[in-house]
């Protein structure tokens, strides 16, 4: 996880998640999030329908976006995870997640990272 707070939930993907990530995944406006607050190799697939039914009876309707998947998250076993929101936007970029004196106008920077001077 990148970014999680009351207005958004940022996840980023990568090959080697040390130095940068490529990928990310915009939750804007999430209602409901069940998922460990770290975990790895995460497997997409649709909803079922009884995780619909779960989040639209918590929510009271039926929301815009809603992404399940199973992923790693230390144990021996895969832990199933649901994440709805109002909208989702994948983002496919270089994000840097350490400072670079000598990095292009524009990088793109992780959350955490900053100059030197700061």
């Amino acid at each position: 996880m990148v970014t999680w707070n009351a207005g958004q939930l940022r996840l980023a993907a990568g090959h080697d998640l040390t130095y940068h990530h490529g990928l990310e995944l915009v939750f804007d406006d999430p209602v409901f999030v069940s998922c460990p607050s770290s975990f790895q190799d995460p497997m997409f697939r649709a909803p079922s329908p009884d995780e619909l039914l779960k989040v639209a009876r918590r929510l009271g309707g039926e929301p815009t976006v809603v992404v399940a998947f199973e992923a790693d998250a230390g144990g021996q076993e895969a832990v199933p995870c649901l994440i709805a929101a109002e909208r989702l936007e994948i983002v496919q970029e270089t994000v840097l997640r350490y400072w670079r004196e000598d990095a292009a106008p524009g990088q793109r920077f992780a959350p955490w990272v900053r100059p030197p001077s700061q």
